[in-house]
């Protein structure tokens, strides 16, 4: 098992740093879960600019989130500089964190503020593989990446980019194949160390014959997006390695951290 695991157990992941707190996938969300909340493991997303620059945002488009519209690879990175990644979080309270200077932050932003926090990279779109892997190349952090996402191809071909230096987490058909393995049919092959699925989606059923064939496939188990405490605790006793959670405050509390 890879060293990017060692750090705790159960792994807890600040998914975007938090969609509920703060303002996701910005450096003050993650501030919020590494320096007030003591998050080692931040699960982000990624997309490439016009430029080729991998930058930490959700969606393909802006308008979600920031007072842009617009592709943001139509975008070049300058361009991205002055964009408002606040500009429509908590609405209830009047948009307080509006004017902030608030922005979108590259991945090697993320690397270089955080020497020794452990990233959960989702890669969003085709064609980022090469651009997300020097990055973490140039970073030297190819022990504390983890790279996912929902292209089982995209996965295969980070994978050889990287030489296997980093540890990548099962694709859609691999997870698939997992599941069917917990009810009656083969095992695959130790290709991954970690799935990462979703507790509710599409009658996936996460119980304890998914987690022990995943532990007997020698991976670990990550489910995501998990806010509510009693189902945090439900999963923690079930055996799972990892919480992907909006709410770190909270997965703190269960764990009493």
């Amino acid at each position: 098992m890879s060293d990017y695991f060692s750090i705790e157990h159960p792994i807890r992941f600040a998914h975007r740093g938090s969609r509920i707190l703060w303002p996701e996938n910005t450096m003050h969300a993650f501030s919020g879960a590494v320096e007030g909340l003591g998050y080692h493991y931040l699960e982000i997303d990624v997309r490439l600019t016009a430029d080729g620059i991998p930058v930490v945002f959700h969606d393909a488009t802006l308008e979600r989130v920031t007072d842009r519209t617009g592709k943001i690879v139509e975008y070049a990175l300058a361009d991205l500089a002055d964009v408002d990644a606040a500009y429509r979080f908590d609405a209830e309270h009047d948009f307080p964190l509006r004017g902030t200077g608030i922005g979108i932050p590259t991945l090697a932003e993320l690397y270089e503020t955080w020497p020794d926090v452990r990233l959960n990279i989702d890669l969003k779109a085709p064609r980022e593989e090469w651009a997300v892997a020097e990055v973490i190349r140039a970073a030297g952090a190819e022990h504390r990446t983890l790279v996912g996402g929902f292209s089982d191809r995209r996965i295969a071909r980070f994978r050889r980019i990287t030489g296997g230096r980093v540890v990548v987490s099962a694709g859609p058909r691999a997870s698939a194949m997992m599941y069917g393995a917990s009810r009656g049919r083969r095992i695959p092959g130790r290709g991954f160390q970690a799935y990462q699925l979703p507790y509710n989606y599409r009658g996936v059923k996460v119980d304890e014959k998914l987690i022990d064939t995943v532990h007997r496939a020698g991976a670990h188990i990550h489910l995501w997006t998990v806010n509510e405490p009693d189902d945090m605790r439900r999963f923690i006793d079930m055996g799972v390695d990892g919480i992907i959670t909006d709410r770190p405050d909270l997965l703190n509390e269960v764990l009493d951290v």
